[in-house]
């Protein structure tokens, strides 16, 4: 029987963050979780495992001879390696300029076709195999990747995050494969920021804090334990004050009763493939919408025509803040009055940057910061760091530096930073533990509360929602092949 065994080791990530362990085992068959709040170790405890963060004392004994590791960090490496080669004009023999297929990716490091079209066909993206990756949503990336790491068939398989950006469909269709690879004795390790994606069939739980694994033990026992440290925090986020303006609303030119955004029979495709057809929606001053529906079905194609991102903006008839587009308005006009977060947005953000200039990036609407910002900016941003707990010393370490949830935190509080007229919140949550997500729903309702911010919202969580939506748009499947659009007032 395989085990692998860690007794009192240090292992360091980057130059500023080591990670301890007094005694981990792990052993043939057996599935534990490792929970912890946002830059606790959790990851880097996942690298350890695969044996890609090196130890710098103590014992590892591993005798699995194939783990396979899934990471967000992953996705994004992949994402910025194909826009390189997109850059480079460097292209395999047969191979366009969209990049590499879906198959292909999925295949990419241990090609049998067959097991090919097997996990995608589980996973239900089998009719997604031969379109370019890089087009496809943030839940279909996931499937994809997800395809890719089983297709070696590990005898231990990493998980960083795996349910995040896959909707309720795709979650339990997921936790029935694990639980069948389970049964089958694969070895499975979570690192699980939602306590309610902790699969039931799980062993053990493993409590990170502060780079230390606190404890493994029991599920019930850890959970519950963290269960109590979770109240006494949030208790304490009743107090929190949310920092200033910088400036004055930066759009006075739309009539308060007139709509925020109109979109009038919208229509977007690529190639055949039609992703948004003959849609009309419109957001009216005081209203905050929830855009629900399946991976793939168009929801964030839409949120990008409204930032202005999708080129097929030009050709739909939409207004935004009283502008109609192409009416000689620039990017910059649309985003001005616009926070946002996606996970698109996540990926793009490749640019060596401090946390405090990712911060200050939010006032220009930039990926890294091209202009001087002004000492308001600037002792805004400290106050907007201080209250998600970074120091002024930490607030000048690499973005890149910090686990996913942390960088994802960063990127939620840039968009919040000047109060946007309409704040966009694709999937904001991913990799988000839960105090932080609680965290940031205040932050987001204190805003909203302040009546001069409107929200779009999109999550497959429906408990991540707040409690501010009064609209919601719910892109639901036909039997064409397609989607209709149902629009909802909430009581």
């Amino acid at each position: 029987m395989k085990i692998l065994h860690i007794s009192q080791c240090t292992f360091h990530r980057g130059e500023h963050w080591s990670l301890h362990i007094d005694d981990f085992n792990l052993t043939e068959g057996e599935s534990v979780a490792l929970v912890g709040t946002n830059g606790s170790g959790k990851s880097s405890l996942a690298l350890a495992l695969k044996g890609e963060l090196p130890n710098a004392k103590g014992t590892l004994v591993n005798q699995f001879t194939s783990p396979t590791r899934l990471s967000f960090e992953q996705l994004s490496a992949f994402i910025n390696q194909e826009w390189q080669r997109n850059n480079s004009d460097l292209f395999s023999e047969g191979e366009n300029s969209d990049g590499k297929l879906t198959r292909d990716v999925i295949q990419e490091s241990w090609g049998d076709s067959e097991r090919c079209e097997a996990l995608a066909k589980r996973f239900g993206i089998a009719p997604l195999l031969d379109r370019p990756f890089k087009v496809l949503s943030t839940g279909e990336t996931r499937k994809t990747l997800l395809c890719q790491a089983l297709m070696a068939d590990p005898d231990l398989l990493i998980l960083d995050e795996p349910f995040d950006g896959l909707d309720v469909e795709s979650r339990t269709a997921l936790h029935q494969l694990l639980l069948e690879l389970q049964q089958q004795g694969l070895t499975l390790v979570f690192v699980i920021n939602r306590f309610e994606d902790i699969p039931p069939f799980v062993d053990r739980v493993g409590l990170l804090i502060e780079g230390h694994l606190a404890s493994l033990a029991p599920r019930e026992q850890v959970l519950a334990d963290n269960i109590v440290a979770q109240l006494h925090h949030l208790e304490q986020l009743s107090a929190v004050q949310l920092p200033e303006r910088d400036t004055p609303l930066a759009n006075q030119n739309i009539s308060p009763s007139s709509p925020l955004i109109s979109l009038l029979s919208g229509h977007v495709s690529w190639d055949e493939n039609v992703i948004i057809d003959n849609l009309t929606w419109q957001v009216n001053p005081g209203e905050h919408w929830q855009i629900t529906g399946p991976n793939g079905a168009g929801k964030s194609t839409l949120l990008s025509l409204v930032t202005g991102d999708h080129p097929q903006g030009y050709s739909n008839d939409l207004t935004l803040f009283g502008i109609r587009r192409g009416s000689g308005e620039t990017l910059w006009d649309i985003k001005k009055n616009i926070g946002y977060v996606s996970s698109s947005l996540h990926l793009e953000y490749r640019v060596s940057a401090s946390i405090r200039t990712v911060i200050l990036s939010g006032y220009f609407d930039s990926i890294g910061l091209y202009q001087v910002p002004g000492d308001r900016q600037q002792a805004l941003a400290d106050q907007w760091l201080a209250l998600i707990g970074i120091s002024a010393d930490q607030a000048h370490l690499p973005f890149h530096d910090l686990s996913w949830g942390q960088q994802r935190l960063i990127l939620i509080v840039r968009a919040l930073v000047k109060h946007p007229q309409l704040l966009i919140l694709d999937e904001p949550l991913q990799g988000l533990d839960a105090l932080n997500r609680q965290l940031i729903k205040q932050f987001v309702s204190m805003l909203i509360a302040q009546g001069t911010t409107q929200l779009l919202f999109v999550s497959h969580h429906a408990e991540d929602a707040p409690r501010c939506i009064t609209h919601r748009l719910r892109f639901v499947a036909n039997s064409h092949g397609g989607y209709d659009y149902v629009q909802d007032a909430l009581a």
